[in-house]
């Protein structure tokens, strides 16, 4: 069936194999105008009026201007592009698999196999997923396929993306996206031809279900509050210069003293005729902060608006903490893992399905398809489930093998593989040698304290003195290690509320202070019982 006269899309289309040897935008003469064309910019001289009427445009229909207008949107705001590009790039990190149904047979294995090496052999996914990813802002990216045949298979060759300004909305459906040419209605997408992918980032047909409509008022509010900076930098940011020519000047003279006054403030020098002068005054008065406080509001909107949030690309040193960013980095993950979802639903039915249904040994239905899945899990925390499995395994769960694999990522070995196994090992009995030897040795330093009290009554001097001199030296390292962390979190609190929590939170290392005292504790002990055996 599918070798030799017709085949079924995903929508129940039948089409001959032949038509997709040849790409759609080389056969068709009147599309293949389309390759003449250029973008019309429609940002420059951008106003309300003008951004409302792109916007009005591409809701009857023709979007082109509003595609235009989000290349121009990319192109020329270096915060939309960066923004953009963290989303897109965010994308490449998370590697994908191709998964054959549930309840597979072998040859449907095979299949998914086939298909999955098919894909790493043509070094064109990582292009073809960014190139995808386009449609986060334009609501839509459209790749052609280059189908060849090779060693027996019906596989893609090349998949290129084309512009967006190349296509229309089909006026009986919103929903459709047609090649433009002379007709009114446009040319329908060939099967097999074309991955369509449809990037939503809010709900409605697709001149209005992506992030240009969102972001277009923050750049159109951001262009004016710069041009009027750049504005208030020339007027206010140079010094005025006034030129004085004396009574009776001729024009050519008056025009030379002008040259001199327009040219000094960029050459930084000129000439003038004799008894003409030039003052400088002081610059006018005048703050920025008005147009950068707008600037800055206009950055944070497309920020949250691209990436879900602010601290991951625009901390302020003043409410960004590293806790709140990781909260805000975490609906980064979930908008990364959102457009991976979208995109491995438009590769399944765009790429893989035609794929397989080509070269499949196993295809009798679409319903049962190979599909392609992106690995957007994120590894548990091994020791904490290291810890707990065991103990609930004991109060009786019965916990499948497979379910703590996926949840730890940890790949099911194949029959024969080489597998950790548990030490035979028994465990090491406690030292109890060492642990003795540590007894004695706390034991020694007891002594000596008494011994050194006992040296200082014998040479009739105050033990009390002495051993307060002993005690002071023992503890004067953890004194300073102390000190010096309190006088750390004096330096860097901003508040005595700061300074008090900070204080609370404080892990001093008592222990080593408390073991000298111990030690000067029982020396005493022992100096009391000295003198009341000798009558003290």
């Amino acid at each position: 069936m599918k070798n030799e006269k017709n085949i079924i899309d995903v929508n129940g289309t039948p089409f001959r194999i032949k038509e997709i040897k040849q790409k759609q935008s080389d056969t068709n003469a009147q599309v293949g105008m389309l390759k003449q064309e250029f973008a019309e910019h429609p940002s420059r001289g951008l106003n309300p009026a003008k951004l409302a009427a792109i916007m009005t445009e591409a809701e009857h229909g023709n979007i082109m201007m509003q595609c235009d207008f989000a290349d121009d949107m990319e192109e020329k705001d270096g915060h939309i592009f960066a923004e953009l590009s963290k989303r897109k790039s965010a994308l490449l990190t998370v590697p994908w698999s191709i998964k054959p149904p549930r309840n597979a047979s072998d040859k449907e294995k095979a299949d998914a196999q086939l298909i999955n090496e098919i894909l790493l052999d043509g070094n064109y996914m990582e292009d073809t997923i960014f190139d995808m990813a386009d449609g986060i802002l334009k609501g839509f990216s459209n790749l052609e396929m280059d189908w060849q045949h090779r060693d027996g298979l019906t596989i893609p060759n090349a998949i290129e993306h084309r512009p967006q300004r190349w296509f229309m909305l089909n006026p009986d459906n919103q929903n459709e996206l047609r090649l433009r040419d002379q007709s009114a209605s446009g040319t329908p997408l060939q099967p097999f031809g074309w991955i369509q992918h449809q990037h939503k980032a809010k709900s409605g047909y697709i001149a209005r279900a992506n992030l240009i409509r969102v972001l277009a008022w923050p750049y159109l509010f951001k262009n004016y509050s710069v041009r009027d900076l750049a504005e208030f930098l020339e007027i206010y940011g140079i010094p005025a210069r006034i030129g004085k020519y004396p009574i009776g000047a001729k024009e050519n003279e008056k025009a030379s003293l002008l040259q001199a006054i327009m040219s000094i403030g960029h050459n930084a020098g000129g000439i003038i005729p004799k008894g003409m002068e030039i003052d400088f005054n002081n610059a006018a008065s005048g703050q920025a902060d008005p147009f950068e406080l707008m600037i800055n509001w206009c950055e944070k909107t497309q920020s949250k608006a691209i990436l879900g949030s602010t601290l991951t690309s625009q901390a302020d040193g003043k409410s960004s903490t590293n806790a709140l960013g990781n909260v805000h980095n975490e609906s980064r993950i979930e908008l990364r893992n959102s457009d991976l979802r979208q995109i491995a639903n438009t590769l399944t039915r765009d790429l893989i399905m035609p794929i397989y249904m080509l070269n499949g040994k196993s295809y009798q239905d679409h319903r049962r398809l190979p599909r392609l899945e992106f690995d957007i899990q994120e590894p548990e925390d091994l020791s904490l489930y290291a810890e707990s499995l065991p103990k609930l395994v004991d109060k009786g769960f019965k916990i499948p093998v497979r379910w703590v694999h996926d949840k730890l990522q940890i790949p099911v070995a194949e029959q024969g593989e080489e597998v950790l196994t548990a030490s035979s090992q028994p465990p090491e009995p406690e030292n109890t040698e060492a642990k003795a030897d540590k007894n004695t040795a706390s034991l020694k330093s007891s002594m000596q304290f008494a011994i050194t009290a006992l040296k200082a009554i014998e040479k009739e001097t105050d033990p009390v003195e002495q051993q307060t001199e002993k005690l002071a030296a023992a503890l004067s390292p953890q004194l300073k290690s102390m000190l010096s962390t309190i006088e750390e979190v004096v330096n860097s609190a901003s508040s005595l509320e700061v300074l008090q929590a900070k204080l609370l939170d404080l892990d001093l290392p008592i222990d080593d202070m408390a073991k000298v005292m111990q030690l000067a504790l029982s020396s005493s002990q022992l100096m009391g019982m000295h003198e009341v055996n000798e009558g003290n």
